[in-house]
């Protein structure tokens, strides 16, 4: 090829060069910026895992949530414990008499 014709192409081959390298720039500033956000470890110069520092807002936080987490975990345990107890009640074989008696004394008012 004819250095001419190179010298036609050569802002686009420039402004392509800088337009991918910007871009793969923001693309790692990007990720460490979600890494260091969601608690992920940092990678050093030579592949080493750095941790990010946390604050001591950040330590509160994490407290909180995991009292909160732990209170939740015992409601829920209490609900499932209640949800046994009532569906002992509606399968055994009493509730449902009781149902049948119920049924049969409408149909009598009904009746008279």
């Amino acid at each position: 090829m004819e250095p001419q014709v190179l010298l036609e192409y050569l802002p686009w081959l420039i402004g392509g060069g800088f337009v991918v390298a910007m871009a793969g720039t923001w693309g790692w500033v990007h990720t460490t910026k979600l890494k260091i956000k969601h608690g992920y470890p940092l990678e050093g110069m030579w592949g080493q895992a750095l941790r990010p520092s946390t604050d001591a807002e950040a330590k509160e936080r994490i407290k909180l949530l995991t009292q909160e987490n732990a209170q939740l975990r015992a409601e829920i345990g209490s609900l499932q414990d209640r949800m046994a107890n009532v569906e002992r009640i509606v399968t055994d074989s009493g509730y449902h008499i009781g149902h049948e008696i119920e049924r049969l004394r409408d149909q009598g008012e009904k009746v008279q």
